[in-house]
């Protein structure tokens, strides 16, 4: 039998790809940058081969290291999924939480508690529904497992989940204000929203005016202001109108919003790819292929 490949050195390898070096890897991993380049020194030795190269420019790979590295990817999720498995099958019942945009929350989120149930048998999905800058901080802190976002996610370990299809609502027969170019009332989320600053730049970029009427500090006021007939509110469109509103297609089209999964350090390496495949599925619209997905961070 040849050498072994090292489990430990292996996650060293693909950390350097991923952070750009070894002194960010071994940030990263919380060990020495020697013991990082000893990781590396071990692969070539059971490989018999050079893997990395150095530069003035930055850390590079030779082929054969590229070739490794791609197979490291694909033991490492191996490895770690069956120890989260075998985990799972001696725990007394793990709590999944997963954080989730509130916008289409009532729709994604029957789709990704059956996902998970599949994938996870021995969890219990506890969801927690919230802005995203409150997500991204449970996500940093690890409080939550994996959160869907819309707009700014923090690190670059988010994965595609599809696109929000977006459009205009408003209550049953409301009509905006007559008269030369009347502003368009609108009702929004207090700032940081993705939704508001794209209603209020969509309307700018077709030469309408827009006035705020009502700012809410999440969804269920603007819902609730929207039905008042305080004014038209950009929402998401998955299924038919929310319950009170109607769609507004004399407003000016709005492109989907990418929606993105990120997860924990930590996370069960399953668990980011199982949510972005059940809000991706759900999103998709009926006999379109779905597209394909990312690849999962090292």
């Amino acid at each position: 039998m040849g050498g072994v490949l090292d489990i430990v050195a292996l996650r060293s390898l693909t950390s350097i790809a991923d952070c750009g070096g070894f002194r960010r890897a071994a940030d990263s991993l919380h060990l020495s940058q020697s013991a990082v380049s000893q990781h590396v020194r071990r692969l070539e030795q059971v490989c018999g081969c050079p893997l990395v190269t150095r530069s003035r420019t930055g850390v590079g790979f030779t082929p054969d290291g590229a070739l490794l590295l791609a197979e490291a990817r694909r033991i490492l999720a191996a490895h770690d999924d069956i120890l989260e498995r075998l985990r799972l099958a001696d725990a007394p019942r793990r709590t999944l939480v997963i954080g989730s945009t509130e916008h289409a929350a009532d729709l994604l989120l029957p789709s990704i508690t059956a996902r998970l149930r599949a994938g996870f048998p021995g969890a219990a999905v506890r969801f927690r529904i919230d802005r995203g800058r409150v997500l991204n901080d449970r996500i940093d802190t690890g409080a939550i497992d994996a959160s869907l976002f819309i707009g700014d996610v923090r690190g670059r370990d988010a994965r595609p989940a599809g696109q929000l299809p977006l459009a205009w609502f408003a209550a049953p027969g409301w009509q905006p204000l007559s008269g030369p170019r009347p502003a368009v009332p609108i009702v929004v989320i207090d700032e940081p929203c993705t939704i508001r600053r794209r209603a209020l730049q969509v309307l700018a970029d077709h030469g309408i005016e827009a006035s705020v009427v009502c700012e809410a500090g999440h969804l269920a006021g603007v819902l609730n202001a929207a039905r008042a007939g305080l004014g038209v509110a950009l929402l998401a469109h998955v299924g038919g109108p929310p319950e009170g509103l109607e769609l507004r297609p004399d407003l000016p089209p709005v492109e989907p919003e990418p929606l993105h999964v990120r997860g924990r350090r930590g996370a069960p390496s399953a668990l980011v790819p199982a949510v972005a495949e059940a809000a991706r599925a759900l999103l998709t619209p009926a006999g379109a292929p779905a597209p394909p997905a990312a690849p999962a961070a090292g």
